[in-house]
């Protein structure tokens, strides 16, 4: 055996199994997460297949392409099984999973009604609320404290008591977007952190209590709204220290998704790109939080970010340099979860000539955000247990899951969903000891 062989084998040794329960606390019980979870127990209780999820019809190539060894991921790399799964959260109003998943009117009502006892059996604890930093809504049913660090205090006590009944755990925000907030001082070290935290500082939004609270405990943390939350030097530097991954933030599901498969290709081609106009129309609880301009803010931010570093505008000055790239977010209330998106782009191609491409998408926002949760609630997970990849913090290899993809110090983002996906691929093989894929192929003309 070689020594590259038994370096692989070594390292798929070295990741944990995934024994016994994984606890899963969602921040925010709305319409994405009471979907996760209706969605997992449906396919749990065989009602249902779980589309649209990696970690579970997702394949990996091992080995050449003539070894025919494609097996899932699932029976690849050592991931909890869904049956392992044990679901709890908070939210700022009382209504139990059934209640919530009912009013968001993702799920049609048949499908809930199978679902009905367990879902009424998960009741959320009270949030960590300030309507500050998301103005369209009116908590009901949040903590109080003395100040920030008494009420990430309680969120830690929240973790510890939930950590009693199961073996692991992991969080995910699956809140509303919070108002556009910048990187502060507060935010620079952990001592700073956890002095604001005592000060109350405006600079630190509900989000930021809760990663805290998780990072602190060594609980990875998954982002998936554009709030500024764990990409601050304080969280990562928690996130290392506590050995507790993070991955960026912003679920990257309908139009954005779009970009980052179309755009690469423009560029794959050498087709250049004068406008980019993007709208959208959604009427669930995320549409009307977004209607605020300060919350549209931090989301436009997120969205916009993608295509300048898929294009490169400073190598193809010819090409991209000059791209005016428009943002609309309107809350249409009819439309519910079903939102509706358009894209108008200008490209042109040889000679300068110009051309267009239109792009309608019909989608349902939760349903395509539902298994993105799961998928990053497994990975994070076996990050965790991969000696590896646990205490490095940032875990880029899960870009390929979000609009806004954290990255080490000194890196940009790699926004291409193609090079996302190898990138995710060869780090499952890494961690197992098996050869990575370059797609290279001239062996096989030897």
């Amino acid at each position: 055996m070689s020594k590259e062989q038994q370096s692989g084998q070594a390292a798929a040794q070295s990741v944990a199994p995934a024994t016994g329960k994984l606890g899963v606390m969602v921040v925010g019980l709305g319409a994405v997460a009471t979907t996760m979870i209706a969605g997992v127990e449906a396919v749990r209780r065989g009602l249902a297949k779980p589309i649209g999820s990696l970690t579970q019809m997702g394949t990996i190539r091992i080995g050449k392409r003539t070894d025919s060894n494609s097996p899932l991921i699932k029976d690849f790399v050592p991931l909890a099984r869904l049956d392992d799964i044990v679901f709890t959260g908070w939210d700022i109003f009382e209504d139990n999973v059934y209640e919530s998943a009912a009013h968001a009117a993702v799920l049609k009502p048949e499908t809930l009604h199978k679902l009905k006892p367990y879902l009424e059996s998960i009741k959320p604890l009270p949030a960590v609320f300030d309507q500050h930093y998301v103005k369209r809504l009116h908590g009901t049913h949040v903590k109080k404290g003395k100040n920030k660090r008494d009420l990430a205090e309680q969120v830690r006590a929240d973790i510890r008591a939930f950590r009693k009944t199961v073996d692991r755990v992991v969080m995910i925000w699956a809140g509303s977007t919070e108002i556009f907030l910048e990187p502060s001082a507060v935010h620079q070290s952990i001592e700073a952190f956890e002095k604001g935290l005592e000060s109350d500082d405006p600079a630190i939004a509900p989000s930021q209590i809760y990663a805290y609270a998780a990072l602190t405990e060594g609980v990875p943390f998954a982002n998936g709204a554009p709030n500024l939350t764990v990409d601050i030097p304080a969280m990562v530097e928690l996130s290392k220290r506590h050995a507790a991954p993070v991955c960026g933030k912003d679920f990257k599901t309908g139009q954005t998704f779009m970009k980052t498969v179309l755009a690469p290709a423009f560029k794959a081609r050498m087709l250049g790109v004068s406008g980019w106009f993007s709208t959208n129309i959604l009427g669930n609880r995320d549409g009307e939080v977004l209607d605020e301009p300060q919350s549209f803010k931090t989301k436009e931010e997120s969205k916009l970010g993608s295509l300048e570093y898929i294009f490169q505008p400073e190598l193809y000055p010819d090409l991209y340099n000059d791209i005016y790239h428009k943002i609309r977010i309107n809350y249409y209330p009819p439309r519910g979860d079903e939102k509706e998106a358009w894209d108008n782009i200008d490209i042109f191609g040889w000679l300068g000539y110009p051309m267009q491409l239109k792009v309608n998408f019909l989608c349902r926002d939760s349903i395509l955000a539902a298994p993105i949760a799961l998928d990053l609630v497994l990975f994070l997970d076996l990050a965790k247990r991969t000696p590896e990849l646990k205490s490095i913090g940032i875990q880029e290899w899960l870009s390929f899951y979000l609009k806004s993809p954290q990255t080490a110090a000194g890196l940009y983002p790699e926004h291409d969903l193609f090079i996302q996906s190898m990138k995710l691929k060869n780090t499952l093989r890494h961690i197992m000891g098996q050869d990575l894929i370059t797609h290279l192929g001239l062996d096989y003309y030897d």
